[in-house]
């Protein structure tokens, strides 16, 4: 039991100082009742399944021409994303994985299914999405699908329609002048309901491929992967956020230590104990001996 107290008093150490270094927080942020800096504490992506998105809604393209979210969908299933196009942040990863698992499946964009981004900031213009849909195809490198990609910007109320239909909400950072929001991408069958939805910056090609097979279907799929990614205060000089993703991260690590080192000490035990039983053994005099 002494190790153990032992041990358990180095995980509560090791706990402390990951919550102590794993937030990196202004001095003048405070932290909402569940532990999450104010600007996090509204924001939530969680989707329901067969919910329907406003195809209705109104859209500029990358090239500045109006358009209706309709055309995009009808005939095949498409690949909604939620990214503003100045994030230095956590947008351009997602952007990055996006094209680099669609880049591992056989399926193609204009084809298949359509991959449509929508910047859920007001202020991003067509200009700027022009330069995402350039850098994303320069990494995709297949030119024959350059039709089946859409950067779409748009006013605050057809913003507001379509994420609250996928329920996706964010907040904007006066003091960082950036958006805190959640990373993750929905399937929509071709008349625009839910189909799947995986969260994070990782999405497994042969999983997202099976999807986009369901979801052309009409199919509605099952939850997957609810790990929220938060982009909020990324540091690139340091390659660190604030938000209290990281430390539950570490939280996770040591209590992952925690429970090696307890079955260590619970082996060793019964071992030591397993020893002197057989010592034990050997030590009784034999019977019938004289």
């Amino acid at each position: 039991m002494r190790a153990v107290r032992y041990i358990l008093g180095i995980a509560i150490l090791l706990a402390t100082a990951a919550c102590e270094n794993g937030q990196v927080i202004p001095d003048n942020v405070g932290q909402s009742s569940n532990g999450l800096p104010p600007a996090l504490a509204n924001v939530h992506f969680d989707p329901q399944l067969n919910a329907q998105i406003p195809l209705d809604t109104e859209f500029v393209d990358e090239t500045g021409k109006p358009v209706i979210l309709r055309e995009y969908f009808e005939k095949q299933p498409v690949v909604l994303i939620f990214a503003y196009y100045t994030c230095p942040m956590l947008c351009d990863q997602e952007e990055q994985a996006v094209v680099g698992t669609l880049k591992m499946i056989s399926l193609n964009p204009g084809k298949d299914y359509e991959v449509v981004f929508v910047s859920f900031d007001p202020a991003d213009t067509p200009d700027a999405a022009l330069k995402k849909k350039h850098q994303a195809l320069a990494r995709f490198a297949r030119p024959t699908t350059d039709g089946g990609w859409h950067f779409l910007t748009g006013k605050r109320e057809a913003i507001d329609a379509v994420t609250k239909a996928a329920s996706f909400s964010y907040t904007y950072d006066a003091q960082s002048k950036a958006y805190a929001h959640a990373s993750g991408i929905l399937l929509l069958t071709p008349d625009g309901r839910i189909s799947r939805y995986f969260f994070g910056v990782e999405y497994p090609p042969s999983n997202v491929r099976l999807g986009l097979v369901d979801a052309s279907a009409g199919k509605i799929g099952t939850p997957v992967d609810h790990l929220l990614l938060f982009c909020y205060q990324y540091d690139p000089s340091k390659a660190r956020y604030s938000a209290t993703v990281l430390t539950v991260m570490r939280m996770g690590g040591v209590v992952t230590l925690f429970c090696m080192a307890l079955g260590f000490v619970i082996f060793r035990r019964r071992e030591h104990r397993g020893g002197r039983n057989d010592s034990s053994k050997q030590d009784l005099p034999t019977q019938g001996a004289h």
